[in-house]
């Protein structure tokens, strides 16, 4: 992969590139893409961890509040879950539907990763229920639940950074043999519209990620959705957050066998790329696509509004590798104040509900 991105760099127009094709690049490469090789990603093994891994608990709980949701809003019982890993949730989800409803659930699956959907399908058995699907144009229009976990974070962002109060924009070059960063003036007029739109203005020494596939990828939810829910689940900011001291230097990063990496221009193709997501800008363009925003919870705070206390068996078992006591574990761990689902936030809108 090193070699053929300096390559790819160096027989640019101005032997530089911007960060967002650098991170598609190195996530998606047909042949080098981190998400395209065989590389185990999610769990131990892997270089990061998700939720919906952690237990079924958390599918599970899922599939009972879209249950809940679907009976009062008279919805298709049907999903689209986007960037599904490695299926634990949607096996979770569907198991946990078939003990709920006598009706079977529509289960439709987006991934870009070839090794994913090779382990969705050993996970799940696929049929006229449960499918793989390439495009969202597959379901259109569609009506149900339109659902994701950690899906924007891993988008390619551009970067800009606020100098003397210039706005430049931070490419990858190469040097000595090296990549490294190199600034030019910004001209993008799209990244220029997306800091109107959003009111964001730096801070002198400021850096910030813009996710411009994060408009373009609400907008195909949007056109896909006739009527339904859309479930949001991912780590990001609000307005008011990115301006906050602590932010300064943006959000972008590296996760390379568990360790946090803070140039991501190291170990490219082997290391997962992710930045906090947009919150504001999220809900103010489904909004404006008719995707209308109805709550923003913490995960925890969700998780518990939807019930999953009621899965915790406080049954005494002294054996700690028993079922119950993994099952409980994994429940508080999802709970628990300062855990992991503290540092997510599930974001619900709505469309011809």
């Amino acid at each position: 992969m090193i070699n053929y991105l300096k390559d790819y760099i160096l027989k640019s127009p101005s032997q530089k590139i911007t960060y967002a094709d650098y991170i598609m690049q190195t996530l998606y490469h047909s042949q080098y893409g981190y998400y395209m090789n065989d590389k185990r990603k999610i769990g131990r093994e892997g270089d990061f961890i998700t939720t919906s891994n952690i237990s079924d608990i958390y599918g599970r709980s899922i599939a009972k509040w879209f249950y809940r949701k679907a009976i009062e809003l008279n919805l298709p019982f049907s999903i689209c879950e986007i960037g599904a890993g490695t299926g634990r949730f949607a096996k979770a989800f569907i198991d946990e539907w078939k003990t709920i409803s006598a009706e079977p659930i529509q289960y439709y699956i987006l991934e870009e990763s070839p090794y994913h959907r090779k382990l969705q399908q050993e996970e799940l058995i696929l049929d006229e229920n449960t499918k793989q699907i390439s495009c969202l144009e597959e379901i259109t229009p569609f009506e149900g639940l339109i659902f994701s976990n950690e899906l924007f974070d891993a988008f390619p962002v551009h970067v800009i950074e606020n100098q003397d109060g210039q706005l430049l924009e931070v490419m990858v070059a190469v040097k000595d043999d090296m990549l490294i960063e190199s600034f030019v003036p910004l001209k993008n007029e799209e990244i220029k519209s997306f800091l109107e739109r959003s009111g964001l203005k730096l801070n002198d020494q400021q850096r910030i990620e813009i996710p411009l596939q994060l408009e373009s990828m609400m907008t195909s939810m949007a056109n896909t959705l006739q009527r339904g829910l859309v479930l949001t689940v991912d780590y990001g900011y609000t307005n008011e957050e990115w301006m906050e001291p602590s932010r300064r230097n943006g959000s972008l990063r590296g996760y390379y066998k568990h360790q946090q990496m803070n140039n991501i221009l190291e170990h490219p193709g082997e290391m997962d790329i992710t930045s906090h997501v947009h919150f504001d800008a999220l809900i103010k363009k489904g909004n404006q696509l008719g995707l209308m925003y109805v709550h923003k919870w913490r995960q925890d705070e969700f998780l518990l509004a939807a019930g999953i206390l009621e899965e915790l068996q406080e049954n005494y078992d002294p054996n700690p590798f028993s079922a119950i006591s993994k099952r409980n574990r994994a429940i508080r761990s999802l709970i628990i104040p300062g855990g992991m689902s503290s540092f997510f936030h599930v974001i619900l809108q709505q469309k011809g509900v």
